[in-house]
């Protein structure tokens, strides 16, 4: 019976890869030139390079193309929004501004800036200025509305891991890389996940940083790509391709960077942002008189 059970076997097999046109597998050979390398790095060493990245790069001045997308499945709607003409600044410890123009014409969609305590955010089509704090977790009904000024700047420049926080690490993989992952812990009276750090093995360059709230709530979801020289014959490099996920706003940003400055003198005037005149001044946060943009 034995016999008989294998001789069955052997023969659903053979016609198996009959009907396959005699062929079981697919081998591909990837050129030795091709094939990454997964380097070794221990956590001293990777907090080393993504701590000396964060205090070295203090402003950023960039231009660069912004396309957003807003909504998801999970509410039902998703819009994406034609690319625009974007002009960054951000300086630490935070503050930031971000000018959105429609390509060649030059018209301003949106105009905003941010510092520790406070969100401006100008929409000339719609003739309205919105001011709020920057702690507001209040989200809107449109998920477009939940951009804030803020979240760019936390993707931009990074804090720094300080040396009382508890890190982690661990190794990750998926079909396009092979990662060393830190995850970074907020103490209190419970630890709680404040942000992972991933690391491409081939060449030890940070690829994305997940940033927690409370309960492991994921807030943001960046990744970075396409590392260049910020200046021709420049030691300083930076992600010209950065993407920014937010779950829990329901949106994100395709960032693609043309031209970059690092570490130019930035003054306060380049992030002062009044009302226009006769604009509408929105309060976003307030309660029973809140108007909706």
């Amino acid at each position: 019976m034995k016999r008989t059970w294998k001789r069955m076997v052997l023969l659903t097999v053979s016609a198996a890869a009959c009907s396959c046109g005699g062929r079981v597998k697919t081998t591909t050979n990837v050129p030795v030139a091709e094939r990454p390398v997964a380097r070794e790095a221990g956590e001293e060493e990777l907090l080393g390079k993504y701590n000396a990245f964060a205090r070295s790069l203090q402003s950023v001045n960039a231009t660069l193309e912004l396309k957003p997308t807003a909504g998801t499945k999970y509410s039902g709607v998703i819009d994406e929004y034609h690319e625009v003409k974007a002009f960054l600044l951000a300086v630490r410890p935070y503050k930031i501004r971000m000018i959105g123009q429609v390509p060649v014409v030059g018209k301003t969609v949106f105009d905003m800036a941010s510092d520790s305590q406070t969100f401006e955010v100008s929409i000339p089509s719609k003739n309205k200025f919105l001011v709020g704090p920057v702690a507001m977790e209040r989200q809107s009904s449109k998920p477009i509305e939940n951009l804030r000024p803020q979240h760019l700047l936390e993707a931009v420049l990074w804090p720094e891991v300080r040396k009382e926080e508890i890190v982690l690490i661990e190794e990750a993989n998926d079909e396009n890389a092979r990662y060393y992952v830190l995850t970074v812990l907020r103490g209190g009276y419970k630890s709680e996940i404040l942000r992972k750090i991933w690391f491409d093995r081939a060449d030890l360059r940070v690829v994305r940083l997940e940033a927690f709230g409370p309960k492991g709530a994921l807030l943001s979801d960046a990744r970075y790509a396409d590392w260049q020289p910020a200046a021709p014959g420049s030691s300083s490099e930076f992600p010209m391709s950065i993407r920014i996920d937010r779950p829990h706003d329901e949106y994100h940003l395709d960032l693609t960077v043309s031209k970059i400055a690092l570490n130019e003198p930035l003054t306060a005037e380049q992030f002062k942002l009044e009302a226009p005149a006769g604009a509408e001044i929105v309060h976003v946060g307030e309660d029973a008189g809140e108007k909706k943009p």
